[in-house]
């Protein structure tokens, strides 16, 4: 998945001239909200579909917070009754601090945070949150059978407050043990070396079709034996998947036509079973079903959350599908052969005939997960790398994020104050909404839909381990910038004018060095996959292109900026990066995939890094974003759905407390 780097993104679809987009702003965090164009105008028949797959995606959400951390969902039960029952002064500093906190935990689905991984704390004394548990209502907390509130405050209280206790939920350095320190609730008991032999020797059975071993389980020993918790209905996370399955079957019974209810039906076998040949199975009639207008994606997907790319998070994402904005993302599908012909990659790393791409843009109706609050901007599925090279891939460009994005940052100063001159500026304001809009585009259905494997080579997570994930979001990204200047773009319609690239060259080099940083705590390195990417391609074309000053860091009125002076030659270098970063992944190369990211990806200049955070404060403008759901409700009467109503909250909190109360299952 793309997530939300590109905020300048200009689509003029606003139809309701006075909608709020950003509704507040707290810590590094802004809060927005996103419309769902023409839900009215939708037949019944949709609309009731639509409503069981926004019920399936929320009984879901429980699963992100337990996979996140063990103890995530006791700690939310706490705060929400302390929210609810608490009897003493809501007006004071302490009491607004502790909302903030519940507040960073919600958008976080824990308590670490969900960019950096890592813990955050209350601003509050140790002692005032004891305080605020023993003026609630001691009933209502989950309290274990038997336990006193004295015990459980002392079982929870260090959880939130130790700072020596389980400070990091995923670790990627090299030359620890990643499983052992990494918090995340996918392994007990169990070190790297045994959860990699143990899925190597899985591996080593299966044929060219492997199922994702691992993909949707906790893996534990026990009496020094490992076996897999398996997530399904009778299995770990049993009582959300019911209540999802529930739902799901009854969004089969309205399917839109046959592919799709195929398609479900294989989703909801899988939740049935847990059998991950069934997940492919469903992963391939889902990539089928290419003419719905509702979609959804549904079940454990993202790798992310997991330093050994193994395990996936729950999400979903529901959509109905943007008509007019797909024609520039079926355009890019439909020229897939040309891009993967003229791509800068190795011939023998080339697919010889490129199948299945499907693309379109999809304005996303209800988000959960590990995609909600903050979302993505585009989406490319499936992952199995089998399943990519024999049946393709399915990309989307979801609209209304953008659109809410974009709307929210307009006239922030951000670019003005990293932006070298008034021209780079004007190119900016001029072209970078449809730069940004088909950079997403090429990386999502180019990017991610091409090269393939060379012979004897198995999946990414085998050969590049924690460096998969931030090597195959580069190989995306460089995919999207190799294009970006070339004229055929301009032949098929996708832009109006060579700037366009330019302008987009400019925004990745200023986001990749500089502004993204405002995303990192000064003295850490930058840990995020996708931040490791960006800065990985823009600090390698800077170094590489010295020789040639196609880059330049220049200093004005005591400020850093990076300046392109060859946008040519600086097409050049994105394009031999992709091919080596490409050739690391067809052949597996770990060692080379490892140098490439720990040299420059990971680390970052402390004093830039001093500046930039400076200037980023004074615009008061919070770096993370994330959304409140729009809310369906089901109007009925004698017997049957006569109507289902979307409406806009807008208070994240009371989001945040309803679905705690509607839709737990844990």
């Amino acid at each position: 998945m793309l997530p939300e780097l590109f905020l300048g993104i200009l689509i003029q679809n606003t139809n309701m001239l006075d909608f709020k987009y950003q509704t507040e702003q707290f810590a590094d965090i802004r809060i927005l909200r996103y419309q769902v164009k023409d839900f009215e105008a939708l037949p019944i028949e949709r609309k009731e579909q639509l409503y069981y797959l926004y019920k399936a995606a929320l009984y879901g959400r429980d699963i992100i917070y337990d996979q996140n951390y063990k103890h995530n969902i006791i700690i939310r039960k706490t705060i929400e009754n302390i929210i609810k029952t608490y009897s003493g002064d809501k007006a004071n500093d302490d009491f607004g601090k502790f909302i903030e906190y519940c507040k960073r935990f919600w958008f976080s689905n824990g308590i670490h945070h969900h960019y950096s991984m890592d813990k955050f704390y209350p601003a509050i004394a140790e002692g005032y949150f004891k305080s605020l548990i023993n003026n609630s209502t001691a009933s209502l907390f989950p309290l274990r059978k038997g336990e006193s509130i004295e015990e459980f405050q002392l079982f929870i209280l260090p959880i939130i407050f130790d700072k020596n206790l389980d400070n990091k939920r995923v670790v990627l350095d090299h030359g620890v043990d990643l499983v052992d320190l990494s918090a995340n609730n996918f392994y007990e008991n169990v070190s790297q070396d045994e959860a990699e032999l143990f899925y190597k020797e899985k591996l080593a059975s299966d044929g060219k079709r492997p199922p994702s071993h691992g993909l949707n389980s906790k893996l534990v020993k026990e009496h020094g034996v490992l076996k897999e918790l398996v997530w399904k209905a009778d299995g770990m996370y049993s009582s959300a998947i019911k209540k999802m399955l529930f739902w799901l079957r009854k969004a089969e019974e309205v399917a839109e036509n046959k592919q799709q209810g195929e398609a479900l039906q294989k989703l909801i076998l899988f939740y049935e079973t847990g059998d991950l040949a069934i997940f492919d199975d469903y992963s391939i009639a889902w990539l089928k079903d290419t003419s719905s207008l509702i979609d959804v994606v549904n079940g454990f997907i993202e790798v992310y959350g997991d330093p050994l790319g193994k395990k996936a998070t729950y999400e979903s994402v529901v959509s109905i599908r943007d008509i007019e904005a797909t024609k520039r993302a079926e355009t890019v599908s439909g020229n897939a052969q040309w891009f993967e012909d003229n791509s800068s990659t190795d011939k023998k790393h080339k697919k010889e005939k490129v199948t299945g791409l499907s693309a379109k843009a999809i304005n996303v109706v209800v988000q959960s997960g590990d995609c909600s609050p903050s979302g993505p901007i585009g989406i490319n599925l499936p992952n199995a790398e089998w399943i990519r090279e024999e049946y393709g891939s399915k990309s989307v460009t979801i609209s209304n994020i953008i659109e809410a994005y974009d709307e929210a940052s307009k006239d922030s100063g951000a670019l003005k104050e990293f932006a070298f001159s008034d021209e780079e500026v004007a190119l900016s304001k001029k072209w970078s909404n449809i730069a940004s809009s088909l950079h997403v585009d090429l990386h999502e259905i180019i990017g991610h839909g091409s090269g393939k494997l060379v012979a004897g080579v198995s999946d990414p997570s085998e050969t590049l381990k924690n460096y998969a994930s931030t090597l195959e979001e580069a190989r995306a990204d460089l995919a999207a910038l190799y294009f970006a200047i070339h004229p055929h773009l301009i032949e098929l319609g996708l832009q109006p004018d060579i700037e366009v690239g330019y302008a987009e060259y400019n925004a990745y080099i200023r986001g990749g060095l500089m502004t993204q940083l405002v995303r990192v705590e000064l003295g850490k390195n930058i840990e995020e996959s996708h931040m490791r990417n960006r800065q990985l391609i823009a600090k390698w074309v800077f170094e590489k292109g010295q020789a040639d000053n196609v880059l330049e860091k220049k200093i004005k009125k005591g400020k850093t900026y990076f300046v392109v002076n060859d946008y040519k030659k600086l097409r050049d270098l994105f394009g031999e990066l992709l091919r080596e970063v490409q050739r690391i992944k067809s052949e597996g190369d770990f060692e080379a995939g490892k140098d490439l990211v720990e040299n420059y990806g990971v680390q970052v200049d402390y004093e830039l890094h001093k500046e930039v955070l400076e200037r980023w404060s004074k615009l008061n403008i919070a770096p993370y974003a994330g959304f409140i759901n729009p809310k369906l409700e089901m109007k009925a009467g004698c017997g049957r759905i006569n109507d289902v109503v979307i409406s806009y909250p807008n208070d994240f909190m009371d989001q945040m407390l309803e679905y705690g109360e509607v839709y737990g299952s844990l």
